[in-house]
């Protein structure tokens, strides 16, 4: 495994040789440990449900724990990123994370990855991420490195949320959403009248106003309830995280477009959407 990695250090100085040999030789004992202390310790499956359960029962995960956006004439909805860390925790013997693997000509080459430590099930995306900002003006270079860094995060947070939902079982990941939602509608205790003020207040941040969200929803802000509370929220955080634009949702509506709240009670479709093309190392964003 060490020359593996070490092959590309070829000709280097021997310092920098002798730098590289530590460092992957601790990662290697880490990697071993790791997979040891899974072994060792295997996860009791319906206990890691629990523990799944009772922290979707929080209200502070609950309420950012999906993104709903338009895609192909339907709703995708979906865990969001907190959610997904929050269930591989839960789950145990979980490794994952995004690696920036080079920064050079204004972009960042990165992989994410999610690493079953047990069953050895090991999924990865690698991507490249241009360092730049799209405006309505045109796209703008990025310098800052805070700038670059919070971009780069944006689209690696989705490329690792897809990573671990692809490693978790999936009805695992149902329940978890199912759970999320009853929180959500069932045990929060604010006034309807309250939770409506507040995300109103919280779209109007994002230049969306009262009048966008009733031709969305086709009916009256005051006529809203829990449900469709819990389904806007997810626009909201589909918006604010970069997954998609207001223009997706209030641009382009019509007021014969079907009223997506009006549909019988169902558990959210869960679609992973972040998948790359086979084939292909690295994918532009």
């Amino acid at each position: 495994m060490e020359n593996k990695y070490l092959e590309q250090f070829k000709g280097a100085t021997p310092d920098i040789n002798s730098q590289t040999h530590q460092m992957v030789s601790r990662q290697t004992q880490e990697v071993q440990g790791a997979i040891f202390m899974a072994k060792q310790f295997p996860r009791d499956e319906y206990a890691a449900i629990g523990r799944i359960e009772r922290m979707c029962e929080r209200s502070s995960l609950a309420e950012q724990a999906t993104y709903s956006y338009p895609r192909g004439g339907k709703q995708v909805t979906g865990p969001s990123i907190r959610l997904a860390e929050a269930i591989a925790q839960a789950w145990g013997n979980i490794d994952c994370g995004v690696i920036e693997l080079e920064n050079k000509n204004g972009a960042s080459e990165l992989m994410a990855y999610a690493w079953d430590l047990e069953t050895n099930t090991r999924v990865t995306k690698m991507f490249k991420v241009k360092h730049v900002r799209d405006t309505k003006k045109g796209s703008s270079a990025l310098t800052d490195s805070r700038d670059i860094y919070e971009a780069t995060a944006n689209f690696g947070a989705r490329r690792l949320r897809a990573c671990i939902l692809s490693v978790i079982p999936g009805d695992v990941v149902e329940r978890a959403v199912e759970v999320c939602k009853e929180t959500v509608t069932n045990k929060d205790k604010t006034p309807i009248a309250d939770r409506i003020k507040k995300l109103e207040k919280a779209f109007k941040e994002l230049s969306i106003n009262r009048d966008q969200l009733e031709e969305y929803a086709q009916r009256n802000l005051n006529e809203f309830g829990r449900d469709e509370i819990f389904a806007l929220q997810g626009v909201y955080k589909a918006i604010r995280d970069g997954q998609a634009k207001a223009e997706d949702y209030f641009g382009k509506v019509k007021m014969d477009t079907p009223n997506v709240f009006a549909e019988p009670k169902k558990e959210p479709e869960i679609e992973v959407v972040d998948v790359d093309f086979e084939g292909t190392p690295f994918e532009e964003e």
